[in-house]
């Protein structure tokens, strides 16, 4: 089966690639790097063609505004659709965010809801898989307000999974019909985003000192509670926190 990848040299893109191609499936990789542009549409065409299914495991510039980021992804999403559509592509799989529906303040999120309404208002049959929050993303969230040896994070309750984990679950929806809505995906146990980043953070050996607060940290109170975990129903992967953390200690030599 010939099946493209959009962001292909990403986190999720590459391993889903990955995944398909042991598979034994005929991948076309879609990204700047690979000559087809989705902000533009250039290349598109061409590396859809023969293409029975598209995974979009895209992802949309930093730093921009809110309105900036929905444009972004608004403007990449329908530019992929109507290649699609003229390729005749048969199943669209957008790789979205458990809990955006949710949430209304987050840039990124806001840019992922409009990716999911072009999509179900477009012509291509599609497949929505919305994921939770990957392994490493307490941390991250951590570092990107870490000033002076100080995070502020915020005290969120998060289902975390393993990027491998998604980019199976992208893998085996891709490669049959489309279903509209999956359901949520999510790794198997609740975690709280503080503890989790200073676990990370001494399995890595870093030192960072961690203030629980709403104020200075990226996601507001919108995001509290039950917010980010996963409906019923879900789909759970495998690989749980301890397990990804105790390859961290291994990959630290710790």
């Amino acid at each position: 089966m010939r099946i493209a990848v959009a962001g292909a040299t990403g986190n999720i893109g590459a391993r889903t690639a990955a995944v398909l191609e042991r598979a034994g499936h005929d991948v076309v990789g879609i990204s700047r790097k690979q000559g087809a542009d989705l902000s533009t549409g250039e290349g598109l065409d061409a590396a859809l063609a023969g293409v029975e299914a598209v995974v979009d495991a895209s992802n949309g510039p930093e730093g921009l505004s809110f309105p900036e980021t929905v444009a972004w992804f608004g403007g990449a999403t329908a530019n992929l659709l109507a290649a699609e559509e003229r390729a005749g592509v048969r199943h669209h799989v957008l790789l979205s965010i458990v809990g955006i529906h949710r949430t209304e303040g987050n840039a990124h999120y806001g840019g992922k809801r409009e990716q999911e309404r072009l999509i179900e208002a477009g012509n291509v049959p599609w497949t929505i898989v919305p994921a939770t929050q990957f392994h490493d993303f307490a941390a991250m969230a951590a570092s990107w307000t870490a000033q002076d040896g100080v995070a502020p994070i915020a005290p969120l309750l998060l289902r975390p999974i393993a990027p491998d984990d998604v980019a199976a679950v992208l893998a085996l929806v891709a490669t049959g019909e489309p279903r509209g809505r999956f359901a949520d995906v999510a790794g198997p146990e609740t975690e709280d985003m503080v503890d989790m980043a200073r676990r990370t953070l001494q399995a890595r050996g870093q030192t960072l000192k961690l203030r629980p607060t709403w104020d200075g940290a990226i996601f507001g109170e919108e995001m509290a509670g039950n917010a980010l975990l996963p409906g019923t129903g879900a789909h759970i992967a495998p690989t749980s926190f301890d397990a990804w953390l105790e390859q961290e200690r291994k990959n630290a030599g710790r």
